[in-house]
């Protein structure tokens, strides 16, 4: 028997893509196959910026700065397009998704590992975290691997030391399930790098404009939540919107925005 020809159709596995979405309403409700997949689209997303990542930590730790460029670059604009699919989802009016909210259960935007996995790996450490996660093995395998594993923030400070930047001990023997606070030392040396290394800051823009794109898809998140059920309980019995607010303007890079007003 002569192996099946490659086609686009099955290498994509378009057939198995396409059985994914499973509406719970009964008889459907409309607009849960966007709700559907909107979310799925979005986990495909984060999976691609943890591949991303997880190259970028090591060009760092070389000192590679036009490959970490170009790898940035890519996970800047995956982060607009994550923006820009709120637009999509915020076409569904509150009697829409009310019309099979009830159908979610327990589920909830909180339980989402990978998008938690891409707080850790940017550095916003938090082993509580890891409870959330408990009746979901994988998921928690997972978590525990990211939490034990150094942070972008970690490898960034390879690319400063290679880059003539002193660390303080304190940073370079830390807890790596420690998160990232800001340092006066490492924005010294931030600010050496943006007068002395034009060709860093190339880098070191890039990681803000990222880290902004994290900001304002935290921002249009809330947003959305809110428009859509106010200050309600989130399903699985989150604090919804209230929940999302406190996460607002809290940067993945403070160093970075701590040296604004001083260049």
């Amino acid at each position: 028997m002569t192996e099946k020809s490659l086609t686009y159709w099955n290498y994509l596995k378009i057939d198995e893509l396409l059985s994914l979405q499973e509406p719970r309403s009964n008889p459907p409700e409309h607009d849960e196959e966007l709700f559907i997949i909107i979310h799925q689209v979005y986990e495909l997303w984060f999976k691609l910026l943890l591949h991303e990542l997880d190259r970028l930590k090591g060009l760092l730790s070389e000192n590679n700065l036009w490959d970490a460029v170009a790898a940035l670059k890519r996970c800047r604009m995956v982060m607009k397009t994550l923006v820009a699919q709120l637009d999509i989802l915020e076409t569904l009016t509150p009697m829409s998704f009310m019309s099979f909210r009830d159908r979610l259960e327990s589920a909830s935007g909180f339980q989402s590992a990978q998008f938690r996995e891409l707080e850790f790996v940017l550095g916003h450490k938090r082993p509580e975290v890891l409870q959330m996660h408990e009746a979901n093995e994988h998921a928690h395998v997972r978590l525990t691997r990211r939490l034990a594993e150094r942070s972008v923030v970690d490898h960034f400070y390879d690319f400063l030391q290679a880059r003539g930047c002193p660390l303080p001990n304190e940073l370079r023997n830390k807890d790596v399930a420690a998160p990232t606070i800001p340092n006066a030392q490492v924005q010294e040396g931030l600010l050496r790098l943006y007068h002395e290394q034009p060709d860093a800051t190339a880098l070191l823009e890039l990681m803000t404009d990222f880290d902004e794109g994290l900001q304002e898809w935290r921002y249009r998140h809330v947003k959305m939540v809110e428009r859509t059920i106010g200050i309600k309980t989130g399903t699985g019995g989150s604090e919804g919107a209230i929940y999302l607010r406190g996460t607002l303007f809290k940067p993945f890079f403070p160093d970075l925005w701590a040296i604004r007003d001083r260049m």
